[in-house]
């Protein structure tokens, strides 16, 4: 009995080696997954928690007080803030009107990149360049097109015999031009990720729907369109969100003005937490930002999850 008890012992050391040396299934995928999972952790989870933590505090930068439970009362200003709703108004207008406008921008855009051209770097290196090209720089190029007394745009309705209009100066012109600078910018976004889902349609089918007799415009509404919604959705995900968070170009071109026509929620947060040092009020603004984000997030979810249903 002793030398088996002895062998026993022996035999569990290298038991436990052979055990790491070779893993199973679920083992490598636990080793594999703990430092993206740690990682995740850390600059997702931790940040939202302490957000979360934050927003349930009167923390005051500015007023050399130590910060003191709040409860919900940052929620409840929140909610009687007029400053709350217009920047509230602003972002989700700015999001119905530049989520539809960069995708009826960027189809066009990506099927004419998709065309059967001998050289079409050139068309895809026009797609990349407004992509690339940092927010707050396009909102300067554009807050200069619609400058009242030099800008192109302008010179150009002086020159058809317009008067000049103060797109910057006017509230409501002000919002299109923001609208319109973002759509510019976010179309080509829009635009590669189609492209990309444009080149996984089989070519087979479109020759089997002209031997049909199909014309162009159904195969592209019976063919290109339903093989799209997987790359429509994604984009259009992608898009909402980067839109509930507009901040770099109304701010570079009218810094949110005239007045705060075009102050996003985003705007206001900074401006809370930056300009009036109060961090707790801001974190319950961004807390609010965060749940609209998700519940569309989760919206589009659903609907990708019923579309692979059917």
């Amino acid at each position: 009995m002793n030398s088996v008890s002895v062998t026993e012992k022996h035999a569990e050391p290298e038991q436990r080696r052979s055990r790491w040396l070779d893993p199973s299934e679920k083992q490598l995928a636990f080793i594999l997954l703990a430092p993206a999972a740690l990682l995740l952790g850390l600059i997702v989870v931790y940040p939202i928690g302490k957000l979360l933590y934050n927003s349930f505090f009167d923390i005051r930068l500015s007023g050399g007080l130590a910060p003191s439970f709040a409860g919900l009362r940052n929620y409840a200003d929140a909610l009687h803030d007029p400053d709350f709703w217009n920047a509230t108004k602003n972002t989700l207008l700015v999001t119905l009107i530049t989520v539809p406008g960069a995708f009826l921008v960027g189809l066009p855009l990506a099927l004419l990149a998709n065309l059967p051209y001998r050289v079409r770097w050139p068309i895809r290196l026009a797609l990349l360049l407004p992509w690339a090209l940092p927010l707050a720089f396009s909102g300067l190029i554009f807050a200069w097109f619609f400058n009242t007394d030099h800008g192109i745009v302008n010179d150009v309705l002086v020159r058809l015999g317009f008067e000049p209009v103060m797109f910057l100066l006017s509230p409501a012109w002000a919002f299109a031009a923001v609208c319109l600078t973002t759509i510019w910018k976010t179309s080509s976004f829009v635009a590669l990720i189609l492209l990309a889902g444009l080149q996984t349609i089989p070519r087979s089918l479109y020759e089997a729907a002209e031997v049909d007799g199909a014309t162009r415009l159904q195969k592209f509404f019976h063919i290109t369109l339903p093989m799209l919604v997987p790359s429509i959705v994604v984009a259009m995900i992608f898009r909402t969100i980067s839109a509930l968070q507009t901040f770099d170009i109304p701010y570079t071109m009218v810094h949110g003005g005239p007045g705060n026509s075009t102050t996003t929620l985003a705007m206001l947060i900074n401006a809370t937490m930056i300009d009036y040092l109060d961090v707790g009020y801001g974190a319950a603004l961004a807390v609010f930002m965060f749940a609209i984000s998700l519940a569309i997030s989760v919206f589009y979810l659903k609907f990708v999850r019923g579309e692979g249903r059917k």
